[in-house]
């Protein structure tokens, strides 16, 4: 079986990668051509978000559109995605619209990296260090359905999981099943949209997440390596793919599409 396509992908044109000196359009689609890969999309970050100890520039959009089509010069034989990562799309529906108003976007992601303090908002996971460990993953979960209701922008959620990254040691396992009841609820409002749930590779999902996404009638999955750098193009694409045939998800005609139980 091919690779799937990476449809969650960052380049210098990234805040946090160009900060860490990590991203690399033209590098990470010699990679993509090195592995097979057929198509990726370069879902870049657009964060308004102000946290209280950071603000992420803003993208320069006509750089990034330039490099785009630089690329696809050099490597005729990928498919190459324009895309975006928004960060928190229904605090922002105003500077999203205008920025989508061009439709020079093709894959447009839906993401939540924040979550409201006492003093203003924080990075989520940084939450940490003032909740209980058990509430920031509550919360998280529970301002998800308020992303998926407010904002319509974004064809499929990203890292659903996402403070699981950084869950701390001394709590033990990160247990989804601890809090399925949220899971399902943000999953269920999902599946109702139509949208897809991307199945982030950066830390494996586990399985137990997709099989609540199939029984809350999810009907597509996409794949996002959330690489930041170019080693890290589709890592655990592999088994990745082979958890979601297992689930009945099939890919569609083209290599960029959306895998569907349909």
């Amino acid at each position: 079986m091919s690779l799937p396509a990476d449809s969650h992908v960052h380049s210098e044109f990234s805040w946090d990668a160009a900060r860490r000196g990590t991203g690399s359009m033209e590098r990470t689609c010699a990679r993509a051509v090195e592995i097979g890969l057929p198509a990726l999309a370069f879902t870049e970050h657009l964060d308004h978000t102000a946290w209280l100890d950071y603000t992420a520039p803003p993208l320069d959009v006509d750089g990034y559109l330039e490099s785009v089509e630089r690329c696809r010069d050099l490597f005729p034989q990928l498919r190459i995605l324009t895309g975006l990562e928004i960060g928190e799309p229904h605090w922002h529906p105003e500077p999203v619209a205008k920025l989508l108003a061009g439709g020079r976007f093709e894959r447009v992601l839906g993401s939540l990296h924040s979550l409201r303090v006492p003093a203003g908002i924080a990075e989520a996971n940084s939450v940490y260090l003032l909740r209980p460990a058990a509430d920031v993953v509550r919360d998280y979960l529970t301002e998800l359905p308020q992303l998926i209701a407010g904002s319509d922008v974004f064809e499929a959620l990203t890292h659903i999981d996402y403070p699981a990254r950084h869950w701390p040691a001394d709590e033990g396992r990160f247990d989804p099943y601890a809090f399925e009841e949220e899971f399902r609820v943000a999953l269920r409002a999902l599946a109702g949209t139509g949208r897809a749930l991307e199945i982030n590779t950066r830390r494996p999902l586990d399985e137990v997440v997709l099989r609540w996404w199939h029984q809350e009638g999810g009907d597509a999955v996409t794949f996002g390596s959330d690489a930041h750098e170019p080693d890290a193009l589709a890592r655990g694409f592999a088994d990745a793919a082979a958890m979601a045939q297992a689930h009945g998800f099939r890919p569609g005609p083209r290599p960029y599409d959306w895998w569907s139980r349909s």
